[in-house]
């Protein structure tokens, strides 16, 4: 019975040790989901052009963190240009990032979308950050926008 309890232990450690980000040394950098470096990223203000007519791209790109899912740290907001956002979601949910990241810049991996948010959606993320009833009652349109699904995120 102590083998099994023990043997328990040691595979919920490593599965929990598998959710945390990775640290490179070199550029004392938070990776998390696949691992990545910042060369050859595009700048997430030339994201638009980038896509062009098509309806996604996969694509390196670097960007400033404008908020942050504050339940779970499950998506991000990354600056376009503009004022614009691009909202960032995690590949098959399978990693998160910290909750205080917003301010810093990072680089993700993925694919970039063209889509429709739904008023419901955007009520979600509404709620996820923290908004007021008031702002989350101010959504009353589909929004079109540039999504990104990320399998990797380094925070720089």
């Amino acid at each position: 019975m102590n083998n099994l309890k023990l043997t328990l232990l040691v595979l919920i450690g490593l599965l929990l040790s598998n959710c945390q980000g990775q640290t490179d040394e070199a550029t004392n950098s938070n990776i998390f989901g696949k691992a990545l470096n910042s060369q050859n990223s595009v700048a997430a203000a030339a994201l638009p052009e980038l896509l062009g007519p098509k309806d996604s791209v996969a694509v390196k790109v670097a960007g400033e963190v404008l908020d942050v899912c504050q339940a779970k740290g499950c998506w991000m907001d990354v600056k376009l240009k503009d004022n614009n956002v691009m909202k960032v979601r995690f590949k098959d949910y399978g990693f998160f990032v910290p909750k205080d990241i917003a301010g810093k810049t990072v680089v993700m991996h993925g694919m970039a979308y063209k889509e429709m948010i739904s008023v419901a959606d955007q009520r979600h993320y509404a709620q996820d950050a923290g908004k007021s009833e008031a702002e989350i009652k101010a959504i009353t349109q589909p929004q079109n926008s540039i999504t990104f699904v990320a399998d990797g995120v380094l925070v720089q």
